[in-house]
């Protein structure tokens, strides 16, 4: 949006080099300063909502300083309430515009006008004008000394006045007196403060002779606005009843309390002459003639007296304007553009019912428009500081879901124990001869179950952050119909959930297809074979060796080595009926030597059979126990007696220790579950999000329009749901009014150029104007001594010229 759409202008077209030479530059004061007078009058139409700060001279000081009678010598009349305790109990925004003498110089030449008063109410009697700022002082804040911060406008149009705007703000005072509240002095101060803290804002710090100056309140206000002093300008009021002997010059010359724009020194009226109805014309001769009779006073022409405080406030205050107005105006340029931004998304008021229908399908397709181009990373309000729509769908997906999967370790929750017992478990009321196929199934089933949950928990968030999504689309917008927007939440809501529950089967049905059939085939899989291979040499590494001595009569060494470790190859996963492996150890040769012929044939090379062949030393065992048994038959016989079983406990669980065989076998089912989840796993990160996307994502995006006007596009529902509540249609209503004071201050300025050499021709102008005028000064360093003689001549003609 441009400004050029907001104001509804055309831009200017350059002007001709002739025409540019043929213009007369017109004086920079006498245009700025009523243009910065026009946009105070503009933006005092929003009160205490502009924002906007402008150029203008504040004057400050304590009670009885002389601030009211400064002011009305810069005027020239009598205006302001007189009296002895607090008289400005309100800020009165007071400018000054200088106008063309008549020609008949009757008392019409100059008059004054209110703000609050209808337009063009003009004003000629000066006393009617202070008792309307009476009257309206007292309408806000009662006739008992109470103080307000509203302002007061009153611009006096008159051709004995500069063109300057000044602030009388209340004077500071120490006692509460009337109505006022105890923390008068506080609360002063912070209205002077919101006034004076503005770089735009120049401060006239009034303060009486007769007072230390070190202790004057206006400056020490001026100073904690303006540290550096290079907005200040100070004015020593009531030369004439300083102590006798005693002159103002070092203060004057700043040599007590230094201001970079210097001060100015000048006589009020005192309540005598008031009572007496001098006039200011007599006030500002008596002032003349009282520097002129004052040798102390020679030499500082240029900071003496009313007429060179006028000179001086409207030179600082054109030079002060001409330095804000590029600032100015590109601050109002973007507050028209953010206003009208703002304006606009209120929208207009429809009342038909085409155009109610018309408003609700633009908002419903508008809507569905941002809430796709959320997803797809297309927003044209894309945020750079956190990730957003799309993106945030993307992260849960990649960096929580799979993430975590992939941090999850499938024997985790397995113990040895569980593993053996469940293998154990699986043979039965026999001993197997291999490693079961039973328990790895069980307990890879087990495991895939495990990834369910957090499966739905994945859709659960992608279901989260779609409906944050939408509370994201059109907020602005949709804030003037909260009817609508509600409405709206609740159908995509619900719309949403539809999309998730068959999401969340599609997902049971993707973990249950994994549980139905364990595929031992895939080509990922580990296999039995490389299972019992990885199992051995991991079970081989684990175990510490400890060398044995061996007698001289052993077998050698290579044969026995070399049969023990064939028949280990061969019967890793054989069994025996009580669960323990058979002794493969090497036999001795005097136990060879010592075995009956009968019993070679179940020896094979040493090793014992898995179907529990006997060794020589069994047999010499066997042996002995059926003598000791015949032995003591013939005594059993004469004392027989019942033999009793101890009972099963309730609960039965497999030795502590197992033997190395079992270790082989927990080995090879730790590495089957392993390998076999993580070929599940894989499926799963990739089926998941997929479903996710297909049932739940893509559906809403492509159907979510069609479900609006199913849902919301009645005839009967427009009323209803496009009613705005009160407070959008207050926020309408002032944004119109800024938008229009911003416009008027926007073309205002365009009546100013601000081309550099507009800018110093009329400046030099102006020089030469101040020059000639009836405010000439002799003390300018730079002028020759036959001008400074004109000069002061030519103030010898005035009335208002002190050229001594």
């Amino acid at each position: 949006m441009t400004i050029e759409q907001v104001t509804g202008e055309t831009p200017p077209s350059t002007p001709s080099p002739t025409a540019a030479t043929t213009t007369k530059a017109a004086p920079l004061g006498s245009s700025v300063i009523p243009i910065v007078n026009k946009l105070q009058d503009i933006f005092a139409q929003l009160g205490s909502q502009s924002s906007i700060a402008l150029p203008q001279v504040a004057v400050v000081g304590s009670q009885s300083s002389g601030k009211s009678s400064v002011l009305e010598a810069l005027v020239g009349r009598d205006f302001l309430p007189r009296g002895n305790d607090i008289c400005t109990r309100r800020p009165l925004v007071l400018q000054l515009v200088q106008t063309k003498r008549r020609s008949n110089g009757g008392s019409d030449d100059e008059w004054g006008e209110f703000r609050h008063l209808p337009e063009h109410t003009r004003i000629y009697d000066f006393s009617e004008i202070r008792r309307e700022i009476e009257a309206e002082t007292n309408r806000l804040v009662g006739e008992n000394k109470g103080v307000a911060d509203k302002q007061i406008r009153l611009t006096i149009y008159s051709p004995n006045v500069l063109d300057i705007t000044l602030v009388d703000l209340p004077g500071i005072t120490k006692v509460p007196v009337g109505d006022q509240p105890s923390d008068i002095e506080a609360r002063i101060r912070t209205m002077i403060l919101s006034y004076i803290k503005s770089d735009t804002c120049l401060i006239l710090a009034v303060t009486p002779a007769n007072t230390d100056l070190a202790n004057s309140d206006a400056l020490q206000i001026a100073s904690n606005a303006d540290p550096d002093g290079r907005r200040t300008i100070g004015v020593i009021t009531k030369l004439d009843i300083m102590d006798k002997g005693t002159d103002a010059r070092n203060l004057l010359l700043g040599n007590v309390v230094p201001l970079r724009l210097g001060y100015v020194g000048v006589v009020n009226r005192c309540q005598e002459d008031i009572l007496l109805n001098r006039t200011i014309k007599e006030a500002l001769i008596a002032e003349e003639k009282f520097f002129r009779s004052r040798p102390a006073y020679h030499g500082l022409t240029d900071r003496l007296g009313i007429p060179q405080l006028a000179k001086k406030l409207n030179q600082i205050l054109v030079q002060h304007i001409k330095v804000l107005l590029p600032d100015l105006k590109s601050r109002i340029s973007n507050a028209l553009v953010a206003t009208a931004k703002e304006h606009q998304s209120y929208g207009e008021i429809t009342e038909s019912r085409a155009g109610q229908g018309a408003l609700l399908l633009n908002f419903l397709s508008k809507y569905c428009e941002a809430y796709s181009s959320l997803l797809e990373g297309k927003s044209e309000e894309m945020s750079t500081s956190e990730l957003s729509g799309g993106a945030r769908i993307h992260y849960i997906f990649q960096s929580i879901f799979v993430k975590s999967l992939e941090e999850v370790d499938p024997c985790e929750d397995l113990t040895d124990d569980d593993i053996r017992t469940a293998i154990q478990n699986a043979t039965g009321p026999r001993s197997a001869l291999f490693v079961p196929d039973v328990p790895f199934e069980v307990l890879v089933r087990r495991q895939i179950s495990r990834l369910l949950d957090p499966s739905l928990q994945c859709a659960r968030f992608i279901f989260d952050e779609l409906i944050k999504i939408s509370h994201r689309c059109m907020m602005n917008e949709l804030q003037r119909f909260p009817v609508l927007r509600k409405r709206m939440d609740e159908v995509i809501g619900d719309f949403l959930r539809e999309g998730l529950e068959p999401s969340e089967a599609m997902i049971g049905d993707i973990i249950d297809m994994e549980m139905d059939y364990i595929n031992t085939s895939h080509p990922n899989f580990i296999g039995g074979t490389k299972a019992v291979e990885v199992a051995m040499q991991q079970v081989k590494s684990s175990r510490i060796p400890h060398p044995v001595a061996r007698p001289k009569d052993t077998v050698e060494p290579d044969r026995t080595s070399s049969s023990a470790s064939q028949v280990k190859s061969r019967t890793f996963l054989s069994r025996q009926a009580n669960g323990i492996v058979a002794d493969q150890g090497v036999v001795s040769a005097d136990a060879e030597k010592a075995a009956p012929a009968a019993n070679a044939s179940d020896t094979r090379w040493g090793i014992p059979s898995i179907f529990r062949g006997g060794d020589t030393r069994a047999v010499t065992k066997d042996n002995l126990l059926n003598k000791q048994f015949s032995e003591t038959v013939e005594d059993m016989s004469h004392n027989l007696s019942m033999i009793y079983l101890k009972e099963p406990p309730a609960v039965l669980r497999p030795s502590e220790t197992h033997s190395e065989q079992e270790a082989v076998e927990i080995q090879i089912t730790k590495l089957l579950l392993k390998s076999y989840y993580d070929i599940v796993r894989k499926n799963i990160e990739d089926s998941v999000p997929k479903a996710i996307m297909h049932f739940l994502v893509n559906h809403t995006k492509r159907e979510l329009h069609n479900v609006f006007i199913k849902k919301l596009y009645r005839e009967n529902l427009f009323e209803e749901m496009l009613q705005e509540p009160e407070e959008i249609a207050g926020k309408r209503k002032r944004t119109q009014e800024t938008l229009h004071v911003l416009q008027q201050a926007y073309r205002t300025l365009d009546e100013l150029p601000l081309e550099a050499d507009s800018v110093s021709a009329g400046m030099s102008k102006h020089q030469e104007l101040l020059t000639s005028s009836k405010y000439s000064t002799s003390s300018s360093h730079s002028a020759s001594p036959s001008t400074t003689r004109r000069s002061r001549r030519a103030g010898d003609q005035h009335q208002n010229g002190y050229g001594f």
